[in-house]
């Protein structure tokens, strides 16, 4: 059932001067609070991210986001900027402001004998994926099926298959979007090279990106991929394993070290229990798979899941996990050790959690992600050994505070052992970090001059904000 209208924004959108004119020349679609469908139009993936736009702009070309956008300036209302609409702390909406949604753009294209995909940025992993596997490719990217590509990438994008791959930034081709005053630009290495080199890792804080090309690596169609299980009372010694095993392991390998309570899934001896697991992305031949699992399995795990499947089925697996329309708190730091103290919080966090679907996973960095210079791009952390997420899904909004505590808790606990910079994709809101403190001091002057360039007035201020002077 669609919600009523707002009254104070009935007021405000009989005053838009513009909005008709802007209807003459849109392509895609504008979804106004009390049309039809405007419930769904104005879905974000975490709910607790419940905003009420004024404007829903579903551009289906980049003709449609230059206009939006500059209804938007003329009306002097706030813009949020849509790809999937997996952020977090709910950037990708707003309150009565324009949404520009570009999830009508989801074309893929790939150019097998040159290995480049491009892609819209409304797509989907999943679309990249599907297009790239038609011709044994890939392109690393994250691990649930309906995260935007644009949104991944801008922040760094790190997933299975970075320790081989690099993230997806150290992929990127170029970028083509619509810069603050309306302009269509081109970023590269060789086109408006500072920009390039901010919009991979501080991205959102530029322009509206429409258009992405990557290259494109062979792997698949299918992969070694799984996990390994143990009751919590072994946490020491399996974390012990997984510290000097993940990041020592040759790069086809990519490992996570999670700790959660178990569904029913894992099988009635695990069922309902405080476990902790190593699960694995394997590129290689099953010799060299044996070889480098071989120290996971001494450990003589509960439950052992590894096994040759199809590269899709590993990357769409946890999509009904993270479904669309659950609460979500999700944050993460960088870890450079793993200490028995931190596997300590781990466990004593994951027992004093408000429901079943909170806990923490982590994967090792490293390998491919290392070999990038630093100052190659505004991404920080490249030193890092893990990336480490709190995670709480859950149905009910009377529970939130209490998710919300936990998760703040966990997370104040975590990075006492955390180091300084951190993964931008995985902050919360403005004020809750230093973002000088996360790009360090002179990345983050050099992300000021460009936002003083490219973004005078602040008109992107709903990401992680570098803020100009």
């Amino acid at each position: 059932m669609e919600t009523s209208r707002p009254q104070r924004l009935v007021k405000r959108t009989s005053t838009w001067t513009g909005l008709e004119r802007l209807r003459e020349s849109f392509a895609g679609r504008l979804v106004t609070p009390g049309d039809a469908g405007y419930d769904e139009a104005r879905r974000v993936w975490n709910a607790t991210a419940d905003r009420r736009p004024a404007l829903v702009a579903g551009c289906a070309t980049p003709a449609d986001v230059i206009a939006a956008l500059r209804f938007a300036r003329d009306e002097n209302l706030v813009v949020a900027v849509r790809g999937g609409g997996h952020s977090y702390p709910g950037f990708s909406t707003c309150d009565d402001g324009v949404v520009i949604d570009l999830g009508p753009m989801q074309e893929v294209t790939v150019d097998p004998d040159r290995r480049i995909a491009t892609v819209q940025a409304g797509a989907l992993l999943k679309g990249l994926d599907t297009a790239t596997q038609r011709h044994g490719l890939v392109c690393p990217s994250g691990a649930v099926g309906h995260t935007g590509v644009a949104g991944l990438t801008l922040g760094g994008g790190l997933g299975r298959l970075m320790r081989r791959f690099g993230l997806t930034i150290d992929n990127l081709i170029d970028v083509d979007l619509v810069s603050a005053d309306g302009r269509q630009i081109r970023a590269s290495e060789d086109e408006h090279p500072d920009l390039f080199w901010g919009l991979r890792g501080a991205g959102a804080n530029f322009g509206v990106v429409t258009s992405l090309r990557f290259r494109l690596h062979p792997a698949g169609p299918d992969i070694v991929a799984g996990a390994a299980v143990w009751p919590a009372e072994r946490a020491h010694e399996v974390a012990e394993t997984f510290r000097q095993w993940s990041i020592s392991a040759p790069d086809d390998l990519t490992a996570a070290f999670s700790v959660f309570l178990a569904g029913d899934e894992f099988g009635p001896d695990l069922a309902g229990r405080p476990v902790v697991v190593i699960a694995a992305a394997h590129l290689g031949r099953d010799s060299a798979v044996a070889r480098d699992l071989a120290p996971v399995r001494a450990l003589r795990p509960a439950l052992d899941t590894f096994a040759r499947i199809s590269y899709l089925d590993m990357q769409t697996a946890s999509d009904d996990y993270y479904a669309w329309g659950r609460r979500n708190y999700w944050k993460g730091v960088l870890l450079t050790d793993l200490p028995r103290a931190t596997v300590d919080i781990l466990v004593d966090r994951l027992l004093a959690a408000p429901s079943e679907r909170c806990g923490f996973g982590m994967i090792t960095m490293g390998g491919a992600i290392r070999r990038v210079a630093d100052e190659d791009s505004a991404f920080s952390g490249r030193g890092a050994n893990w990336w480490l997420t709190t995670e709480a899904l859950w149905d009910d909004p009377v529970d939130d505070e209490a998710h919300f505590a936990w998760g703040r808790d966990s997370l104040a606990q975590l990075r006492r052992v955390a180091v300084a910079t951190n993964y931008v994709n995985d902050l919360g809101q403005p004020g809750e970090h230093n973002l000088r403190d996360i790009y360090g001091d002179a990345r983050y002057e050099r992300l000021v001059a460009l936002k003083c360039a490219w973004d005078p007035e602040n008109v992107f201020r709903l990401n992680q904000n570098i803020t100009p002077r």
